[in-house]
């Protein structure tokens, strides 16, 4: 057995299977079987705070390093947990140490899926955060690399996690409201603008801006603020869709019971209400074409009605907070950012992550579904026992949840901007999306949005050859060359698969 050095490791960057061949002792291969699991995390501002606040709550888990590419988030944390963590800048010096058996990855999304290849080839088990790839064609070589190297990859999709949805779940597919109608997921969250630059932004001083790239192009940074609203670039993000929706289209997929992507995709929307950095769109409506039932989901980061003085991220707290003061939002049958699961004989409500309500056709209330996140506990126990079948988020559902995203986005990023008649026209045989559309209309009017002079963007219809994850029919073209990106050495994804 060929075993990879830490040297090799560095060096290289993207290992092959001739490189690899992992023995019984390998690094992580038996992790926890004698002790604690030795857990590292990946990106510390975010969503790395709520890994390292679940990995903590563990018995049987220690936490021994921290990685981030700005040493002021890394010296933050690493005073949090106090003496004996290590700490990196670079995540492949941390994966070449035999002292780690798991990693978890809240790093911004384009650095996902290979950060957890990466942890597969140097055999290390990984918590993706979703999404878990910032393009379809790199998820399937995250899966494929899950497969290739036999590591457990937990998906951050941790409302699979909670037992109140997986009994709704269970007793919808069941059949004890009929069939699916449809499934609604909703993102209805105020975003700010980010604000207007006039020329390439100074990188804060403490981050190293190579690293922090990686697999996205090292351009000139095009927004005042580095960390967060990298979401709403397309090199770096997945605009809301991707962000807070990547939650709630799983949720409605899963309630649907379909294991793949749909047939067709189509979105409608634009980045609406104000001129800023962003390019992804901040209110959309997005149909994907299922045999079960359609999946609807809809974004709005735009209040209920105009708002005089619209919070910037230059006010105090940044641009979240003082969003999240400023007006109420929208609501669809109670929900702001949630599912709704329309059904023959009724409905189901998910108004929070780990519970629903189930309702009848007159709206009274026929059972309640409750439950708590468990999903960092589920990938330590399967880190232990081997046994991926467990897993609540296995990273195949979790590869086909953010390609959904990943095709609403592209559907946009190939439309054009359609006056409003001309889009209503187009779209009028389709019933839900034209119902879901009218009501993004009356939202946008709400907000005293000009559409005549700001049109909606009326995106490319999208055809799938289901097996091979790829685009067919006119246009295939365009739209496959969105299905990945190009990679800049040494952050380049390996084709696994």
């Amino acid at each position: 057995m060929n075993l990879l050095t830490r040297r090799a490791f560095l060096k290289t960057s993207a290992l092959t299977a001739a490189t690899v061949a992992w023995s019984a002792r390998s690094w992580g291969q038996v992790a926890g079987a004698n002790g604690d699991v030795r857990v590292a995390v990946a990106g510390l501002n975010g969503r790395g705070k709520n890994h390292l606040t679940s990995l903590r709550a563990l018995a049987g888990v220690r936490v021994v390093a921290l990685c981030d590419p700005d040493t002021a988030v890394l010296a933050k944390a690493a005073a949090a947990l106090g003496s004996g963590v290590k700490t990196y800048t670079d995540i492949r010096e941390l994966l070449a140490s035999r002292e780690i058996d798991a990693l978890t990855i809240a790093t911004p999304n384009h650095w996902h899926s290979l950060m957890g290849i990466w942890a597969c080839q140097a055999g290390k088990d990984a918590y993706v955060e979703k999404p878990i790839s910032h393009n379809v064609w790199e998820g399937r070589q995250l899966v494929a690399a899950a497969a290739k190297y036999n590591r457990v990859i937990q998906a951050g999709v941790q409302i699979r996690s909670g037992v109140g949805l997986i009994e709704a779940v269970d007793w919808v597919r069941a059949g004890n409201l009929g069939k699916i109608t449809a499934a609604r997921g909703f993102c209805y969250k105020r975003r700010a603008s980010i604000g207007r630059t006039t020329g390439p932004q100074p990188v804060p001083a403490t981050v190293n801006y190579d690293l922090w790239c990686g697999p996205a192009p090292l351009a000139p940074l095009r927004r005042a603020r580095l960390h967060y609203d990298w979401h709403w670039q397309y090199p770096t993000g997945n605009g809301d869709v991707g962000n807070q929706g990547i939650h709630q289209m799983d949720v409605a997929r899963w309630f649907l019971g379909e294991p793949g992507l749909p047939r067709h995709t189509l979105s409608v929307g634009g980045r609406l209400g104000y001129e800023d950095d962003g390019d992804t769109p901040n209110t959309q409506v997005i149909i994907h074409d299922y045999a079960t039932a359609p999946l609807i989901f809809e974004v709005r980061g735009l209040p209920a009605k105009f708002d005089a003085v619209p919070p910037t991220s230059s006010e105090p707290g940044g641009a979240e907070a003082a969003a999240a003061a400023s007006g109420t939002m929208d609501k669809y049958r109670g929900v702001r950012v949630g599912n709704v699961i329309d059904c023959e004989g009724g409905y189901v409500v998910t108004n929070a992550y780990f519970s629903a309500e189930a309702y009848d056709q007159d709206g009274k209330l026929l059972k309640e579904f409750k439950g708590r996140d468990g999903h960092m506990a589920n990938f330590i126990d399967v880190v232990r026992s081997r046994k991926t079948a467990d897993l609540r988020g296995p990273v195949g559902e979790g590869h086909v949840s953010s390609a959904l995203c990943h095709l609403g986005n592209i559907s946009h990023q190939l439309g054009h901007l359609t006056p409003t008649g001309e889009m209503k026209e187009k779209i009028q045989g389709d019933a839900p999306l034209a119902e879901a559309c009218g009501r993004m209309l009356e939202h946008l009017a709400a907000n005293q949005v000009d559409l005549g002079k700001t049109p909606l963007t009326l995106g490319a219809p999208l055809a799938l050859d289901l097996a091979a994850e790829r685009f067919t029919g006119a246009g295939a073209a365009e739209a496959n060359a969105l299905l990945t990106r190009a990679y800049r050495a040494p952050y380049t994804v390996p084709q696994l698969a």
